[in-house]
This record gives C-alpha cells, sequence and structure tokens, in this order.
C-alpha cells in the first residue's frame, strides 16, 4: 500500500505540475488544426477518425477556445496512462516493478510531450494500454467467460477513433491467443466474437464517412505510409527511423528496452507474460520498421509498441537493479538525461534560465509566434478594410498556418456555415481536411430571380460563386518567392501589403509576407 500511495501522490504532483504548463506557449499547428475539427464534428476526418475532435470539443466546451481548453485531457491521459501501466505491472511483477515503470514512463521525452499536446497519441496510448490491461483480464480467468471481452472491443474500438493504428492491437491480440495452447480454445467460445462485433461497431462512422468521400483517408495513407512509391530498399531511412527513437525515448532509456526486448525473445515462447507482452508491441514495430525500409517513419508513429516493450523492460532489468550497483547508476542516468531530454521540447525557456545558449533552432519554436502573429495580421485586416471601406476574406498557403490564423483570430469571422475564418489557396487536390469544408471558390445555388453575376464561369447552370469581385489577404511564409499560381490567376491584382515578423530573443523566430488581392474572379475548370 505504501508503494501505491506513493505513486498516486507522484502522478497526482507531476500532472499537477503540467498542468501549469498548460497554457505557457502557443497551440502547436496539429492542435490548432483539430481544434478546428471540433468546431465542425464529423463521423471521421482527412486523416484521422473523430476521437480527439471530440475530446477537444469537450474540454473547449468546459474551459474556453483556449490554450488550456484545448490541451486540458493531455496531462489526465497521462495520469490515466501511468496509473493503469501501474496496476498492470503491479499484477505481472509486482509493486517495486510496478513503481519502476511509473518513473521511467515520465521519464520519457515523446511521453512527457503527449501530455502537454492534445494530439491523437495521448489519447491512442490511453486507449491501447486500457485495452491491454481489459484482454489481460480475459487471460486471468480463462476457459471461464469474461465481460472483459465486452470492454476489450470497446477499448480497441474508441482507440481505433482516436488513432486508426490502434485496430493493430487486434492482431497483438490474436497471435497472443494462438501461441499460448492454453487459449486457443478462446477462438472456439462467444467471447472472442462478440469482442470483435463490438469493435466493428466502432468501424461503422469512419467507413461510411469514407465511402462518401472517395475512400480518402486511405489514399492519404497510401501516400504518407510511401506506399504508392515502388518500393526500395533504402537502409539510410531505416536508420533515420531508429536513430529518430533514441532521441525521442532518450538515448539510454531506448537502448535499455531495445536490449530487454532482444534479450526475452527466447524466453518469451515458455513465459506466458512475456509472450502476452512481446506480441502487444510487435506487430506495431515491424510494421513501422517495415514501412521505413522504404521511407523513415516518424518516432511517434509506433509509440503503441513501447508501453508493452517497456513492461518487459522493466521486468528484465529490475533483477540485475537490485543486485548491481552499476546498473544502477546506469538507470539513474538514463533517468536524468531522459528528464534534461524532456525540458527543451517542452519550454526551452528553463534552459535560459540556467544559462544554456540555444543559438540554433529551437524546437519549442513550433509552439510559438502564432499568437504574436496573427494580432498583427488581424490589425493590418481592420486597417485596411477601414481605408478601403471593403471586407476582406484571408487566405493562407498552408493547411499549418491557416489553422492557427483561424485559433488566433479574435473576431472569427465566418461567410456562412461551416466556413473556416482562413481559407487555403484553391486547389482540385484534396489534400487535407479544407478541401471538405466550404471553400471560397465554389459555387452555391443562385436564390429564384438573382441576374447572373458578370464574367463569371460556372460549374452548374444555376451556380453562383459568393466571393466574386471581393478582395482577400493572402498570408505565406516569406520564404516563398512567387505567389502561387491560383492567387495570381483569380485576382486582378496580388500587391504585397506587409511584411509580419515575430522575433523572440533577438532571433527571427516566424516571418509572413501578406498580400492584398483584389477583385477574385472563379478559375475556369
Amino acid at each position: 500500500m505504501k508503494i501505491e500511495r506513493a505513486v498516486w501522490f507522484f502522478v497526482i504532483a507531476i500532472t499537477a505540475v503540467r498542468f501549469t504548463l498548460l497554457a505557457t506557449t502557443d497551440l502547436e499547428f496539429d492542435e490548432a488544426h483539430y481544434w478546428m475539427w471540433s468546431q465542425r464534428l464529423a463521423p471521421a476526418y482527412f486523416s484521422k477518425g473523430p476521437g480527439v475532435a471530440f475530446a477537444i470539443r469537450a474540454s473547449t466546451m468546459l474551459f474556453g477556445a483556449n490554450e488550456f481548453g484545448v490541451r486540458f485531457f493531455s496531462p489526465l491521459l497521462g495520469a490515466g496512462t501511468s496509473l493503469l501501466l501501474f496496476y498492470f505491472a503491479r499484477k505481472l511483477f509486482g509493486g517495486p516493478a510496478a513503481c519502476w515503470t511509473v518513473i521511467g514512463l515520465n521519464a520519457t521525452p515523446i511521453f512527457n510531450l503527449g501530455t502537454f499536446l492534445m494530439t491523437i497519441d495521448p489519447l491512442s496510448v490511453f486507449f491501447w494500454v486500457a485495452a491491454m490491461f481489459s484482454f489481460w483480464r480475459v487471460v486471468e480467468v480463462s476457459p471461464r467467460f469474461s465481460w472483459h471481452w465486452l470492454l476489450t472491443g470497446t477499448l480497441i474500438g474508441l482507440g481505433f477513433l482516436c488513432k486508426y493504428t490502434n485496430a493493430l492491437e487486434l492482431v497483438s491480440l490474436i497471435t497472443v491467443l494462438a501461441l499460448n495452447p492454453k487459449l486457443r480454445p478462446e477462438f472456439r467460445r462467444p467471447g472472442f466474437y462478440l469482442m470483435l462485433a463490438v469493435f466493428i461497431g466502432f468501424c461503422v462512422p469512419p467507413f461510411r464517412w469514407n465511402a462518401q468521400h472517395a475512400w480518402i483517408t486511405l489514399a492519404h495513407l497510401k501516400a504518407r505510409g510511401a506506399i504508392e512509391q515502388a518500393f526500395a530498399i533504402h537502409p539510410g531511412e531505416l536508420l533515420a527511423f531508429l536513430g529518430q527513437h533514441f532521441l525521442a525515448y532518450s538515448p539510454l532509456i531506448f537502448l535499455g528496452i531495445a536490449w530487454a526486448v532482444i534479450a526475452s525473445w527466447k524466453r518469451s515462447r515458455q513465459q506466458p507474460r512475456r509472450l502476452f507482452l512481446m506480441w502487444f508491441g510487435l506487430p506495431v514495430f515491424i510494421f513501422y520498421t517495415l514501412l521505413s525500409i522504404n521511407k523513415a517513419a516518424a518516432p511517434n508513429w509506433d509509440a503503441l509498441a513501447f508501453p508493452s516493450f517497456g513492461l518487459l523492460a522493466i521486468a528484465f532489468w529490475h533483477e540485475r537493479l537490485e543486485t548491481n550497483r552499476a546498473w544502477r547508476l546506469a538507470a539513474a542516468c538514463a533517468l536524468a538525461i531522459g528528464l534534461l531530454m524532456s525540458l527543451p521540447t517542452l519550454d526551452s525557456d528553463i534552459l535560459r534560465t540556467f544559462g544554456v545558449d540555444i543559438s540554433r533552432r529551437d524546437p519549442a519554436d513550433r509552439m510559438r509566434g502564432w499568437k504574436s502573429a496573427t494580432t498583427a495580421l488581424e490589425k493590418l485586416r481592420n486597417d485596411l478594410e477601414a481605408r478601403n471601406k471593403e471586407q476582406l476574406f484571408l487566405i493562407a498557403d498552408e493547411r499549418d498556418r491557416a489553422s492557427e490564423i483561424s485559433f488566433y483570430l479574435r473576431e472569427k469571422r465566418v461567410e456562412g456555415p461551416g466556413h473556416p475564418p482562413c481559407y487555403l489557396v484553391e486547389s482540385q487536390d484534396m489534400a487535407n481536411q479544407f478541401s471538405f469544408w466550404p471553400r471560397y471558390d465554389e459555387f452555391v445555388e443562385r436564390p429564384v430571380g438573382t441576374p447572373s453575376p458578370n464574367q463569371q464561369t460556372y460549374t452548374e447552370e444555376s451556380g453562383v460563386n459568393l466571393f466574386t469581385g471581393r478582395s482577400a489577404l493572402y498570408v505565406q511564409d516569406a520564404g516563398r518567392k512567387m505567389v502561387p499560381h491560383n492567387i495570381r490567376a483569380a485576382f486582378t491584382s496580388a500587391d504585397r501589403a506587409a511584411q509580419i515578423e515575430v522575433r523572440r530573443f533577438g532571433k527571427i523566430i516566424r516571418t509572413w509576407d501578406v498580400y492584398l488581392c483584389r477583385n477574385y474572379r472563379t478559375l475556369p475548370l
């Protein structure tokens, strides 16, 4: 009980600290984009399921559309994941090992980042761990029926709605049943099929949405994983994928996990607990390793493999740490390095307070400067509107910039139901979720009796574009030398109105070029 109380105290304390950090930076661009999803709830989206959108919608309803509101669930999910792993590890290996599991998890840079940013990953990992624990309860009582079968299907389904990779948990589950002779009879019992039926129920909304939208998510995932390209072996890509893990998990922690997994491989066939953990990590890791032979995956893509790999590592190293002082020193160094590497990813100003000069690109800058730049853009828009006596709409060059602008605009002016506050440059390509929201280049049905505007090209006889003749502000990164063709062709003029520059500690962290584009006209198809 002392260990349990200590773990609860540790988790509550570190969660409280994380809550104090939530509003210290601007939103990262994925967070801003997911916030836009939350304002337009749907059964699925261009690249993901609806889980993150519903979570952000719930938290912003409670705390408002601000950084704290968007990120509210991240520390809670981190706390939940920590406690689930504690109780699971305690059931498998005892209290002391479970305590070290929580400490090691919270010293890992990628986990600390996930307890700060509100993306799909904290949701995905939480539901993965919860489903893994629930399935272990099924294994414990087999061959008796357990209602945890239904809970397992529910948790895998909820994880799938957050990140489609969570479906690979079914592969892990089936492999564990198949490789353990005592569990194979479960394939002949109703529990397994009830679990599948529950999971399939969660698949219906995103599958139906994709069927209505040209299976765009499948096309996106194929492009993201470079599956569309001719497969080739690129050792450099694989090395880059593995090398990124040394940064994401910290060098010694990742090395310790890798060592433990490799060393546990032979014994896992004879030890059901290690077999269980091994196969709740391998399918995800193998899948992304194979993809990385062609093109390197990001280190967070296979994050679902590491809860079970981490438990394997705890089981492997715990006995050695108790009997060997050198290993204990190495473990202390691993935890310290992990914590130190976590600081600059969250708030590099902590390093500056200790006199550390960050002269190169600061990784935390991706969460800075958006609010200041958008405030300057909004002031420019207001000044131009007052001077020219016309209302301007906003266009940005990239999804990330359009999402951040949409979030940080104080006056989130929308042109109609479902319209974003800032559009992307018109294009026939379906490149992201903006392609499925109302656009400035689209045609709507012309009201009966409304005269046809002059010099307008129609996609259908009754269509009318409501933006014809209007002016806009187009925003792009200052690194771009040319204004896109679809801006130059659609407006009679596109003149640079201003350059917005955001500096921090004397260093430029964000520069935007803003163009005043006059008299929009639709482009012919």
